[in-house]
């Protein structure tokens, strides 16, 4: 990074100084010198370049967000299908924890990731899940798939933590605004000082396209907040699924969790 600074600096001053060096005999051959004008194409070109590469990675990172969301979907939903396979002394744990962990992915954790982090919420069920596994021994047909099934199932909420903090950092938000805003003016001290009202015109809608790419990448970068963002709709349809299956089986009330994952207090 010091090198780049160093560099550009040094390229600026030598720049400069050999213009002012050689002033008098451009102006003696009248060599046409730089206007704003010529400032404003390469600055445009930069500015919907930067713009164009830090919506992809933005659109990048809610795409995976979405993904890791669907693929922990399915697998704890193949994991609460697998647990049926498992001993009857450990079944109806396995279950809850399965129901009760999604439960609270899709009410505690969901909100927190908003500010992009986690919650301890989900942590109660996973532990569970596994001290229930280890009580179940490796010995049991359906040891295996569950263990490897809680493996995808962790992988998955943690890409899914990960993908909730913005994509980009506030320095390269703060140098898009600053680069947009730059560019604006210029573009404006170009305008003709006869029959502006047309260019004028295109200078704002120009503006507001420009503003309204920004302002998607800041919605985009947060998946779980904002306009764009990632539902919880996946692990919602889990939940009402395998929380039937689980009261059919097992009967009304028989969850250590309520409605929102959070396990139930006994009195």
């Amino acid at each position: 990074m010091i090198t780049t600074v160093v560099v550009a600096g040094l390229a600026l001053v030598a720049g400069v100084a050999g213009h002012w060096f050689l002033r008098g005999r451009l102006e003696a051959e009248e060599t046409p010198s730089l206007t704003i004008r010529d400032f404003v194409l390469p600055l445009q070109t930069l500015t919907v370049f930067v713009l164009a590469f830090v919506l992809v990675t933005a659109s990048t990172s809610n795409g995976k967000a979405d993904e890791a969301v669907r693929n922990e979907a399915g697998v704890v939903d193949h994991m609460f299908e697998v647990a049926d396979y498992a001993p009857s002394a450990q079944r109806q744990r396995l279950q809850a924890d399965v129901v009760c962990y999604v439960r609270a992915v899709r009410a505690a954790e969901w909100p927190a990731m908003a500010q992009g982090r986690g919650s301890k919420v989900p942590n109660t069920w996973s532990t569970d899940f596994r001290a229930g596994l280890r009580q179940m021994g490796d010995g049991a047909s359906a040891f295996g798939m569950l263990v490897s099934a809680d493996k995808e199932r962790s992988e998955a909420r943690q890409t899914r933590i990960a993908e909730s903090t913005p994509a980009i950092p506030s320095a390269v938000y703060w140098l898009m605004l600053a680069a947009l805003a730059f560019l604006v003016i210029t573009l404006a001290l170009c305008l003709p000082r006869r029959n502006t009202a047309l260019v004028t015109m295109g200078l704002v809608v120009l503006t507001a396209l420009l503003t309204t790419v920004l302002l998607v990448i800041r919605d985009v970068e947060r998946p779980f907040s904002g306009v764009i963002q990632v539902t919880p709709a996946a692990m919602t349809a889990v939940e009402d699924d395998i929380s039937e299956d689980f009261t059919e089986v097992y009967g009304e009330g028989r969850l250590p969790c309520d409605g929102q994952g959070k396990p139930r207090t006994i009195v």
